[in-house]
Parts: C-alpha cells; sequence; structure tokens
C-alpha cells in the first residue's frame, strides 16, 4: 500500500469512529469515502454498529454501498442526516472546500445541506492555504449553455475548460445528465462565498463545487516517522 493510499485508509477508519448505532449517515464519494463505505460496512457486519441507514452521494457510493449490504434510503424521503462523511479535492484554513472532482458536488451539497454534522475526510495533500491555485472549481451547468456560462465566468477572470471523458467519446456526463465546467481564476479563489453566490446566479448553472460555511470537522490523514497518523486541524476564522 503505498503513503497516499495508508494515509486514506487511516484517516477513512477514523472518521468511523464518530458513526453511533441508530444514525442516518450521508456516504461521501471519490476514494477516501469508499474507504470510509468498506469500514463502516465491516462495523455494521460486525454487530458494533446497528440500524445504520445510509444516504448516498453519487451512483458510485451507492453501488458501493448496495455491495456491501449497507442499507440505504432516498435523499428526497429524508429531512434531517444525522452525520455526512465526505473528501474532498482541497479544504483552506477557514474549512472551506472545493468538491466535484469526481462530478458528484450537486448531490454531496444536497447531502451536506441537510446534515446535523458535516464530517471531511482527507489526506495531508488536500490541506491548501488557499483555493484554486492549482485544483480548478467545477461548475455544472445544462448542456446547451456550457458556452454560455464559460464565456460569464471568462468575465469573472475564470478560465473553463469543459472536462472531457477518458473512457468515451465527448464530455464527462454527470448523475444528473449535465457537463462540467473546470474553472481557475487568475489568482485563485480569496472569497469563496461571493463566487459561490455569482456562479450560481448564471443563467444554465446547476450548482458549483464550493462548499462554503458548511463544514463541521475535518481529519486529516499524513505520514509522520514513517508511521500514517490523523489530526484533527483548528478552523482558521
Amino acid at each position: 500500500m503505498d503513503s497516499q493510499t495508508q494515509m486514506k485508509q487511516i484517516v477513512a477508519d477514523a472518521a468511523i469512529k464518530e458513526v453511533e448505532s441508530e444514525m442516518i449517515v450521508g456516504l461521501g464519494s471519490g476514494s477516501t469515502a469508499a474507504l470510509m463505505i468498506r469500514s463502516l460496512a465491516d462495523e455494521i457486519h460486525s454487530g458494533k454498529l446497528k440500524n445504520i441507514r445510509g444516504v448516498a452521494t453519487s451512483f458510485q457510493s451507492e453501488v458501493l454501498a448496495l455491495e456491501l449490504d449497507i442499507p440505504l434510503i432516498d435523499l428526497a424521503s429524508v429531512s434531517q442526516i444525522d452525520l455526512a462523511i465526505d473528501g474532498a479535492d482541497e479544504v483552506d484554513p477557514s474549512f472551506q472546500l472545493i468538491k466535484g472532482g469526481g462530478a458528484c458536488h450537486v448531490r454531496e451539497k444536497l447531502v451536506a445541506s441537510k446534515a446535523q454534522q458535516l464530517l471531511i475526510v482527507v489526506d495531508e495533500t488536500k490541506m491548501v492555504q488557499n483555493l484554486n491555485k492549482s485544483f480548478p472549481l467545477p461548475v455544472e451547468v445544462l448542456p446547451n449553455a456550457w458556452k454560455y456560462v464559460k464565456d460569464r465566468i471568462s468575465e469573472m477572470n475564470g478560465c473553463s475548460t469543459l472536462r472531457m471523458a477518458t473512457k468515451k467519446a465527448g464530455p464527462v456526463v454527470t448523475d444528473q445528465g449535465n457537463l462540467i465546467l473546470d474553472v481557475l481564476f487568475n489568482d485563485g479563489i480569496k472569497n469563496p462565498k461571493d463566487i459561490e453566490r455569482s456562479i450560481n446566479n448564471i443563467p444554465g448553472v446547476l450548482e458549483n463545487g464550493l462548499f462554503v460555511d458548511i463544514t463541521d470537522k475535518v481529519l486529516v490523514g499524513k505520514i509522520e516517522n514513517n508511521t500514517p497518523v490523523v489530526y484533527s486541524p483548528s478552523k482558521v476564522c
């Protein structure tokens, strides 16, 4: 197991310690969240956690949970989720996030907004001082609006690229049947709340990958003295 996978595994295992029996748990998407879902299944099947119900944030997490026999309930049928556990592509010191590298950020944000607590699990490579310096901001757009949205974002000093698929011809298509623009701003994102609002106000945009003022706790995996460890950073206000 390489060092990054070790960091992801230890932080995924640590996240499960936050789960209690009888909880409704939001099941995140991505590589670290997938490890968390597997660890959750182990705890359920061992009998340590009872009456757990999951809410999937993507087709990926739904399929994995079903394969592991984790009971699922539909997002539309719940008004409140006890705990959502998810990964992130970037986390800044104020716990503002960029998500959507896996094109799942619309459902992820819906689940996060219904959660009493949002727990983010990452390896230390995802911790940054400033958002969007290197990782692009995903923006989900209606298929016939991508060029218009791209032009509008350009007026905001953002450079947009239509995300292309790697195992099919043409662009990536989201679970909702839409397209993704990956956006880099000239100086990164220094005002995530304003950028989130401005992009979402563009006609044709469904949602963007900025998660602002929604994260309660972050667990970070890192390698220290050749040993994987977990720490929980304090939020900088």
